[in-house]
């Protein structure tokens, strides 16, 4: 599994000119949210989504290097697919490396899941739709972790 983390200060993902999942860190007291684009690929299971929220929701990339679970942050999670794209041929990526939607969505819901177990609050966006993603990444922070 792959997450890109991205430190913002607002984030929202819209569906045909809805929005559908906003996080909004300043209303919860924090100074910072994050946004975590997450993909998974074919021998993903749900331990490596449950470890990646884990470590995702105790990443010390906030003000004063403290976590989103020191804050109290939200979260903004997002299936990205195109994290698996493979670009080491020609000039069209392969997504071959990418699980299929039958596969990835549920481990994205656990890794959406298990950061609401853990007491975060978290919006998202919508499996497998074109979305559309605004955010004011602070610092610029973004991480990619994988597990």
């Amino acid at each position: 599994m792959r997450v890109l983390v991205q430190r913002v200060t607002s984030a929202q993902v819209s569906v045909g000119g809805e929005v559908v999942g906003r996080i909004d860190p300043g209303a919860h007291g924090a100074p910072h949210g994050l946004v975590a684009l997450v993909g998974a690929t074919h021998t993903d299971t749900e331990a490596n989504a449950k470890a990646l929220a884990d470590k995702v929701f105790r990443l010390r990339i906030l003000d004063g290097e403290r976590s989103a679970a020191d804050l109290g942050a939200p979260i903004l999670v997002i299936s990205q697919f195109t994290l698996y794209a493979d670009t080491a041929k020609g000039r069209r990526p392969s997504w071959n490396a990418a699980a299929p939607g039958s596969v990835a969505e549920p481990l994205v819901d656990t890794f959406a899941d298990t950061l609401r177990e853990l007491g975060a609050t978290v919006a998202t966006g919508r499996f497998g739709a074109h979305m559309h993603v605004e955010l004011v990444n602070d610092g610029p922070v973004t991480l990619m972790l994988e597990g």
